[in-house]
């Protein structure tokens, strides 16, 4: 019986791999970034990728089967007639989708395809399609991270705790399939078909008017006949074309995660209750709210998007409300996870850097970030690439990780090489967050002095 399954398996891998094989990194569970020690006990996540062949028609969700996720966005205002957002055609990301120009453009413009009449208003809605509770040796899985994390068999809570957020890396993911929802209880919009790794990402324009009389800054989404926890919510910040935004890197910058040991990572993300925010960034972000005119904040990190709601509650407990941008995880060992939170961050940061620019070019923008990883070289190579847009980058110098060699890391030339050619005013490291305080004050008041003079 082991060998008819493992041929079977065998064959199946061939057959998964021949139809998606650029869809998928078949690469990790023997990646030298992944340590042997993980590679051997933690769980072949390749069940989770179900053979699906070209010429199958996308098919809705079954509510009774099926677990949908709609991530936080932004919505932005559609482009004018005269607004190319030129840099559109340099992302690097396949699934991103591009705003749509206005069908009132000028003689000569190029226009898209007719669509109904808009609000005006656009937003990227990205969905993530599980199949519930199909987590292959769940149970086992939770034992062994409890075991290698030296979590006490009694403690009940805690293995709790590793299986819920073992689920969304273990469920296998849907994809070839559309989602059904309604907007704001003012209209409904399909999503997807899902791509391989079971996760939509398109723009969709609004058909209602967002902000009746009184205002408001955010609308809400729902899944339709999916309720939660199985079709999670999404709330969209409405943002104008001008105003301020803020990027913002998490582990280390606004969340405590001080490791970048396998081990400290996997403790971090399935046992601890509630990470701590760090101290200070809490009250600044506060800060810029209040401070600077009409903020939208992104959440740009590294880590993997089955992390989503365990992200989006920290956030909600800590910060400003925001869009939170994630990776796709379509590794198939879980050890994956280790090596993705350190490969390619600074080309797949800028990637989503400039997908937000495509968005938001008219508004000012503030980068925050840290010396762990690449967040220097991400903002300084976007400041350079889009003059004017990047007003203030704020690094956090990061002490006391072991195995960080912070010499290099926090070395005064390393900031120099990042931030080369720019305006040595445009940067700052710190290490108190209350440092910034008077800067994003000065950021304030220049934009005040600038509308003054108008």
């Amino acid at each position: 019986m082991n060998i008819l399954h493992e041929i079977w398996d065998q064959g199946r891998r061939a057959a998964v791999e021949a139809l998606h094989g650029n869809d998928i990194d078949s690469s990790s569970p023997f990646s030298p970034e992944v340590p042997e020690e993980l590679r051997s006990w933690l769980p072949d996540l390749f069940d989770r990728f179900p053979v699906i062949l070209p010429w199958e028609k996308p098919q809705p969700i079954d509510p009774a089967l099926h677990n949908v996720w709609i991530l936080d966005n932004t919505a932005f205002r559609t482009p004018q007639p005269g607004d190319t957002r030129s840099e559109l055609a340099e992302l690097q990301d396949p699934n991103v989708t591009q705003p749509r120009k206005r069908h009132d453009a000028l003689p000569g413009q190029q226009t898209t395809e007719p669509v109904r009449a808009g609000s005006g208003w656009e937003v990227e809605f990205v969905a993530c399609f599980f199949i519930k509770n199909t987590g292959k040796d769940i149970a086992k899985v939770t034992t062994a991270l409890a075991h290698r994390l030296h979590v006490n068999d009694d403690d009940v809570a805690t293995k709790k705790r590793i299986t819920a957020r073992l689920e969304p890396f273990i469920d296998t993911v849907l994809p070839n399939r559309t989602l059904r929802i309604a907007i704001n209880g003012k209209e409904e919009q399909t999503l997807g078909p899902s791509s391989y790794s079971g996760i939509s990402s398109g723009l969709h324009e609004l058909h209602f008017d967002p902000r009746p009389v009184g205002g408001q800054s955010s609308i809400h989404s729902n899944a339709i006949n999916l309720p939660p926890p199985f079709g999670l919510p999404s709330t969209t910040v409405l943002a104008e074309e001008t105003g301020w935004g803020i990027i913002s890197d998490i582990d280390d910058t606004i969340k405590v995660t001080q490791t970048d040991d396998a081990i400290g990572i996997l403790h971090n993300t399935f046992v601890v209750e509630t990470p701590d925010p760090i101290t200070g960034m809490p009250e600044l972000y506060a800060h810029m709210q209040s401070t600077l005119s009409s903020p939208a904040f992104f959440y740009l990190s590294a880590s993997p998007y089955n992390l989503y709601p365990f992200l989006r509650d920290f956030r909600d407990a800590h910060y400003p409300q925001g869009t939170i941008i994630l990776r796709d995880a379509s590794w198939q060992n879980l050890g994956g996870l280790i090596a993705s939170l350190t490969q390619n961050t600074q080309a797949y940061k800028g990637d989503r850097i400039r997908k937000i620019h495509s968005w938001f070019p008219h508004r000012k923008f503030v980068c925050l970030g840290d010396s762990t990883q690449t967040d220097p070289e991400a903002y300084g190579e976007a400041a350079r690439k889009f003059p004017g847009w990047i007003k203030a980058v704020f690094i956090r110098k990061v002490s006391g990780i072991a195995g960080m060699d912070e010499e290099k890391k926090n070395a005064p030339e390393r900031f120099e090489k990042a931030f080369d050619g720019l305006d040595r005013r445009l940067w700052h490291v710190f290490t108190d967050p209350a440092e910034l305080a008077e800067r994003v004050d000065e950021l304030s008041r220049d934009e005040d002095a600038l509308v003054g003079g108008e």
